[in-house]
């Protein structure tokens, strides 16, 4: 049997163990200290922002941003169908409605007519206007930001981005997840970098950042006499030292594991490019720079031969890991009930869409393997 193939296996630099070491000989192992005042800072160099909170994932991240949003009991969210559950649930945390919106055809991220179509509706139906609205990078694509910050921007509606999925990539140069008020980025074990689990928060200011990190910390308020004093309800939502030595490692080696994810894309490109019924995601056009967290494909069942789910159990039976792409919201039981503005992007691209291995283990006899399995159909 040949060598399990990982979709998004992580790899170390070898100098997350001195970061880690040094927590260690410091007795540094608690949450909080110098690895990661200094992974944020290293972090905020890397995302060109100034004000950047390490928390415990990237989940927590949305979260705490729209608390720090003012969303509560009643408000509505506007979310992307077309993303992971975690992207969605953090609005129901704080008793609010998430709005579900789909997605434009070549990014597949949320669709900005469609965006400002919901916005208008929902303004006709409740008569409040969304309190948030949260665009995903799906996969590491950046969604038409110029276009949904207008939207944005015109009903003044502030904007958390979630670049979970989309650490170092760009549009129009600059990072995804600093387009908004708040960005959402994720280290999970299978991201482009990770912390073991984490996350971070990108803040507009200083002040904000101070107070993010005070929600996190179980939101203790500082008095005279140092008791445990609370008028808030805060988290346990802090990084670990000890994480955070992890997370300064992986960063010496992110340029790396960029420049792999798109060079395996550019060679799924290149190979599949002649296999009837296979079309492999692309950039949209010179504004979008995906990090291609993952790399994606569509089977056109007719023109290929087979389906998605016939081509992932094949690749299952040459121990080769594949994924359907996420499922959209819209079609989970827990969002059942909640409003969906629609134009069936999400649907066909999730009947036809497989996660193909792109992780930086992923090797070029690897490739081969994959591609030629592909081309044998």
């Amino acid at each position: 049997m040949n060598n399990r193939i990982w979709l998004s296996l992580a790899k170390m630099t070898g100098n997350e163990q001195k970061y880690v070491q040094e927590a260690f000989d410091t007795n540094w192992v608690v949450p909080l200290g110098p690895n990661v005042d200094a992974f944020e800072r290293e972090l905020g160099e890397f995302m060109g922002a100034e004000h950047v909170v390490a928390l415990s994932a990237g989940t927590a991240a949305i979260h705490l941003g729209l608390v720090m949003l003012g969303v509560g009991p009643g408000d509505e969210v506007i979310c992307q169908s077309f993303t992971f559950a975690a992207s969605v649930n953090p609005v129901t945390y704080l008793g609010a409605t998430p709005v579900l919106v789909d997605s434009s055809p070549d990014c597949w991220n949320m669709d900005p007519e469609l965006l400002e179509e919901a916005i208008v509706d929902r303004i006709a139906k409740t008569g409040r206007k969304p309190k948030a609205i949260i665009p995903v990078y799906l996969y590491g694509m950046p969604a038409h930001i110029d276009e949904l910050m207008a939207v944005a921007n015109k009903y003044d509606i502030p904007v958390l981005e979630d670049a979970c999925e989309a650490i170092g990539s760009d549009y129009k140069g600059k990072r995804c997840g600093t387009f908004g008020t708040y960005g959402a980025l994720s280290f999970n074990g299978n991201k482009m970098i990770t912390t073991s689990g984490g996350g971070a928060l990108i803040c507009p200011s200083a002040e904000a950042a101070a107070r993010v990190k005070f929600y996190a910390t179980q939101a203790r308020d500082p008095n005279p006499y140092n008791e445990y004093w609370h008028t808030k309800v805060g988290y346990n939502y802090r990084l670990s030292n000890v994480c955070a030595g992890i997370g300064r490692g992986q960063l010496t080696g992110i340029h790396e594991f960029m420049a792999h994810r798109r060079r395996v894309q550019s060679i799924y490109t290149e190979q599949l490019a002649d296999v009837p019924g296979i079309t492999v995601q692309q950039n949209p056009g010179p504004d979008f720079d995906s990090n291609f967290w993952l790399s994606t494909i569509l089977i056109d069942p007719v023109a290929y031969g087979c389906d998605r789910n016939e081509l992932a159990a094949k690749l299952q039976e040459a121990n080769i890991e594949s994924r359907p792409l996420w499922k959209p919201m819209h079609l989970q039981p827990t969002c059942a009930s909640y409003p969906f503005y629609s134009n069936g992007v999400a649907e066909a691209r999730f009947a036809q869409g497989l996660c193909l291995p792109s992780g930086p283990c992923v090797s070029d006899a690897d490739l081969e393997r994959i591609v030629d399995l592909i081309c044998k159909r």
